[in-house]
Formats: structure tokens, C-alpha cells, sequence
């Protein structure tokens, strides 16, 4: 289904970009162990930078002026994230207005430190309502910025990791207001009101309207088109579209698309979305790693909640491989923590999946499953005792799902588990249909014949009961598994070695003569076995 191989070396240039060391002309990434002293200045009322971040910053500003990416990708991976540790693990960037006399108020480079600046607020601190909405006022600025030029692209360029990240904390940052608006109960008047006022602050159709906007501008589905044909990108690109930054923006929209569907319940257009990308062939997807894996997640997550376990087992296996295989590159990466905590929710689902829709999967991922969830395995398979692991795994690995809608403020209500307990539902209804799929499986694999009232008995259910249970078997193990073409698509078929039918209370089963060899087996032990009890009870 998908790519199983990968080339040390492309995983070295392409899916982890290590960043260089670099050097400015007031800056240098060797000076970043450096005294705390009295280096520091006014440069606004109330406001100290202290000289190394001063420094930094113009360094930061003239790079960006000269569209000089590859210095650009060494300051953003690393610079900014050192300088972080070292002044500003609890606290705030200086603030927009401080820096913009440093940067002779370019407004482009301010809206550029302004997404860096509220980002590191969402994610060390406690974004303010005030935060949210000037974050969101900002990226309005930013996708202004880039889609409102008509007549000729922006000559703007950021690197590969930024582009990416630019979209991720989008969707992020839209996620986590639709959340924090949904907590009423926590509100006092101001902000209720102040959310009253502005409901278009993180509105789901303007979101949707970026997305599907930086897609058009660029093109890129109809580059993507033209390649799945065997064409060049390059003649469907446009002006635009020819542009790595509108490329970039446009292809990560898509897979941003595929998130948001995903946390709003859409599976099916979740993979619509997807469906000019390749995934069994190397994608743009592939050239940051924390956009390979969050492609493969939601993908297999929408898989599993359509009841194509069988894609969604092969989604995971894939990038949970290609995560171990190359994991002493992540370790370097500062999204590192984010990679692992994903793959442990991929390592979670899957094992679900294999739960519900046994199959073979790679050694190597099965064994860290094992070792992450044996014990959780086990009692996914004991029916109606593994209820509450499956509760439990869906509640840890899921996404956090949203209501695209504002809740009601005259209710003093908090409704932001409510998405996520409605997904659970659906899931857990699923699965409780197929409790008894597994242990058939296991029965129906030791016979090539076997009667509806001794397998009643196996079971503990009542007679009658059992050509209903079989008829859930024949459903639940057939599902639409993908081959070629998009993710969307797929052929009906068995997910299971075996195939029964069932006449005059007589199940005749067939296997697979892999499957018919080992059942063979059990039944000669099984045969010997009841012959020692018989002749044990006749002494």
C-alpha cells in the first residue's frame, strides 16, 4: 500500500534538514552560551532586550529582507529556540512594538516575529482572550499579505519547516479557541461579552476560506493532477504556483484540510481532500517530518472510524516504521517531543485496529507495540471486559475534536468534552457489534466443519443466536481496502483468511492452505486430546 523503503540518505537531506551553524555579522550560534551580565539597553518604555536577542534579531531581520533561506532555517531551528531556553522559558518575546524599532518597523518581517511571538505564548504560557484575538488579527495580516497580491506573487521565501509550521499552529491555535470558548463556566462577564462581540475571531468558515484559498492560489491540486499522470508540476503551476512559498503553503493546506475535516467529524471529506496526493509514492509531505507524520495519523485516524481497519493498521505500520527507523534524526528535530507523544497515540490506535481486524504487520512495529501495549491488548480481546480499554485508548490517542459552532453563553455550561465523547460514542457502538468477531475467528480457524450448536456452546450464547453472530462475521470482515488511485477509493473484500458458509446448521469452512495447514494441526492435537479425557473418564 505504501512506501516500505527509505534512502538513509534522503532521510538525512530531506525529512529532517538539520540545521547549520551559521554566522552574522553581530551574531554568531557559538555566542549563544553567553554571560548574563549588564548587556542590555532601552529600546522601548518599560521594555530591556538584552544585547544577544537585540543582535539576534537584526540578524533575523536582515536575512529575511535577503531572502536568504538557508540561513533562514538554521535561525528558526535553532537560534530562536536557544534564545528561548536561555531568557524566555517563562516568559514573553519582547514586545512587537519594542522590536519594530529595531527593524525599522518593516511590517512584513513584524507580522513574521508577531506568529513566533504569540506561538511561543501558546506554548509556554496562558494565552489571554486578548492573545487569541490578536494572534488570529495577525495571521488575518499574514494570509492577506501572501493571497491579496493579484498581479504578481510575493517574492517572500521561508523555509520548508517554517512554511509548515506556519499552518500547523494555524489549525492549532483554531482548535484550541474553539475549546476555550466552549468552557462557559470558566468565563467572567468580559470575556463572555468580548466573545459575544467578535464571533468572527476563529470563525470555522473563515479558516476553511484561508485553506481552500492558499490551495487555489497555488494550484496545487492541479499540479498534483498532472504529476499522478505522469506530467510536470511546473506546466499546470501558474505564476503562483511556480513559487516554492505559494507551493509549499497550498500543499500543506491540504493536509491541513485533512486535520481540520478530521476534528469536525468529516472523515469522508477528510480524505476527499486528500485526494490528488499520492501516499504510496514519496510527497511534498515527506520533506518535514512532523507533516509526514501528522499526514499519516489523520489518514489512518479517518481510516478507523470508517471501519477500514485494514488501511488504518497499514497507515500506522507505515510511519510508525519509518518513525524507528529514523528516530536518532528526530531526536535532534525540536519538534521531537511532538513526534514521540503522536507515535505513541499511532502505536495505541493500531493497536485497536488489530484488536478488531487481526493481521500480520512488521516485526519491528509489532514488537514495540507489544511491549507499549501487551497488557492493553489482551483485554481489547475479552469481549465485553475490554470495553473500557477501548475507552480508554480511543480517549488517549484520539484527536481533540471540536464543535465548529459557539456554544450557548447564557448556559453556564462546559461542553468542550462533548465532540470527543460523541466520536467515542460512534466508535464504541462499532465495536461493540463486533465483540464476538475475534473469538469466531479463533474457533472457526481449528475446523474445516463444525456444528452451530457446539459453537453456541464455545461461545455461552443460545443456538438461535449464532447464524446472527456469523452474519455479523461475514459484514464486519469484509471491508474496502485501498490499492491505488485516491485514499478515498478502495475494493470491497475479506479481511480475514478463512470463508464459511453455513447449511443446515453445519459450518463448512475454508482456509487459506497456509491457514488449513495450521488448523489441520490443532485439530490432530485437539482430536488426540479428547481421546486422553475419553479414556480417562472410561477408567
Amino acid at each position: 500500500m505504501y512506501q516500505e523503503h527509505y534512502d538513509e540518505d534522503e532521510v538525512r537531506a530531506e525529512e529532517v534538514e538539520l540545521p547549520t551553524v551559521y554566522a552574522g555579522d553581530n551574531y554568531v550560534e557559538d555566542d549563544l552560551e553567553f554571560n548574563d551580565g549588564n548587556a542590555a539597553e532601552f529600546v522601548h518604555p518599560e521594555v530591556q532586550i538584552p544585547d544577544v536577542v537585540r543582535n539576534f534579531i537584526q540578524h533575523f531581520h536582515r536575512n529575511v529582507s535577503e531572502r536568504n533561506v538557508w540561513d533562514l532555517h538554521a535561525i528558526y531551528e535553532n537560534g530562536w529556540n536557544k534564545l528561548t531556553e536561555k531568557f524566555y522559558p517563562k516568559a514573553s518575546w519582547p514586545e512587537p512594538e519594542a522590536v519594530a524599532q529595531l527593524v525599522n518597523d518593516d511590517a512584513v518581517f513584524l507580522i513574521l516575529y508577531k506568529e513566533l511571538y504569540y506561538r511561543h505564548i501558546y506554548s509556554k504560557l496562558t494565552p489571554s482572550i486578548d492573545d487569541r484575538i490578536a494572534s488570529y488579527s495577525n495571521y488575518c495580516d499574514l494570509f492577506n499579505y501572501i493571497l491579496n497580491s493579484s498581479t504578481e506573487p510575493s517574492d517572500l521565501e521561508l523555509p520548508n519547516q517554517w512554511l509548515w509550521d506556519i499552518i500547523d499552529e494555524f489549525i492549532y491555535q483554531f482548535q484550541s479557541f474553539c475549546i476555550y470558548r466552549s468552557k462557559v463556566k470558566t468565563k467572567n462577564e468580559i470575556e463572555i461579552e468580548l466573545l459575544k462581540e467578535r464571533p468572527d475571531v476563529w470563525n470555522v468558515h473563515n479558516v476553511l476560506n484561508v485553506l481552500y484559498s492558499l490551495i487555489q492560489k497555488s494550484r496545487i491540486n492541479e499540479q498534483l493532477l498532472v504529476s499522478k499522470n505522469g506530467g510536470d508540476m511546473q506546466e499546470a503551476a501558474g505564476e503562483f504556483g511556480s513559487r516554492p512559498l505559494y507551493r509549499l503553503l497550498g500543499y500543506f493546506s491540504i493536509i491541513g484540510l485533512l486535520r481540520v475535516h478530521c476534528l469536525l467529524g468529516d472523515y469522508v471529506l477528510a480524505l476527499k481532500t486528500m485526494e490528488n496526493v499520492e501516499l504510496n509514492k514519496k510527497g511534498l509531505f515527506a520533506r518535514v517530518t512532523a507533516c509526514h507524520v501528522t499526514t499519516y495519523y489523520y489518514v489512518g485516524f479517518a481510516y478507523m472510524m470508517m471501519r477500514r481497519y485494514s488501511d488504518a493498521i497499514k497507515a500506522f505500520a507505515h510511519i510508525l516504521l519509518f518513525v524507528s527507523r529514523t528516530k536518532q534524526y528526530h531526536t535532534r528535530s525540536y519538534q521531537f517531543e511532538a513526534i514521540s507523544k503522536k507515535s505513541e497515540q499511532m502505536y495505541a490506535l493500531m493497536a485497536m485496529c488489530v484488536a478488531i481486524s487481526p493481521q500480520r504487520i512488521d516485526e519491528n512495529v509489532h514488537s514495540i507495540m507489544r511491549e507499549k501495549y501487551g497488557d492493553h491488548s489482551i483485554r481489547l480481546q475479552k469481549g465485553e471486559e475490554g470495553i473500557s480499554t477501548f475507552e480508554e485508548l480511543f480517549n488517549f490517542a484520539c484527536p481533540k475534536f471540536i464543535s465548529p459552532v459557539p456554544p450557548d453563553y447564557e448556559i453556564a455550561v462546559n461542553a468542550s468534552h462533548e465532540p470527543t465523547r460523541h466520536q467515542q460514542k460512534v466508535f464504541m457502538s462499532e465495536v461493540r457489534t463486533q465483540l464476538l468477531v475475534p473469538t469466531i475467528r479463533s474457533f472457526l480457524k481449528l475446523y474445516t466443519t463444525l456444528e452451530a450448536d457446539k459453537l453456541a456452546a464455545f461461545l455461552d450464547i443460545p443456538v438461535e443466536e449464532v447464524r446472527t453472530e456469523l452474519l455479523v462475521f461475514k459484514h464486519k470482515t469484509r471491508q474496502r481496502r485501498y490499492e491505488n488511485g485516491s485514499v478515498l477509493e478502495g475494493e470491497f473484500g475479506p479481511t480475514t483468511d478463512l470463508d464459511f458458509y453455513l447449511k443446515k446448521d453445519l459450518i463448512y469452512i475454508a482456509e487459506s492452505k497456509q491457514g488449513r495447514r495450521v488448523g489441520d494441526w490443532f485439530i490432530r492435537h485437539i482430536n488426540k486430546f479428547e481421546d486422553i479425557v475419553s479414556n480417562m473418564e472410561r477408567r
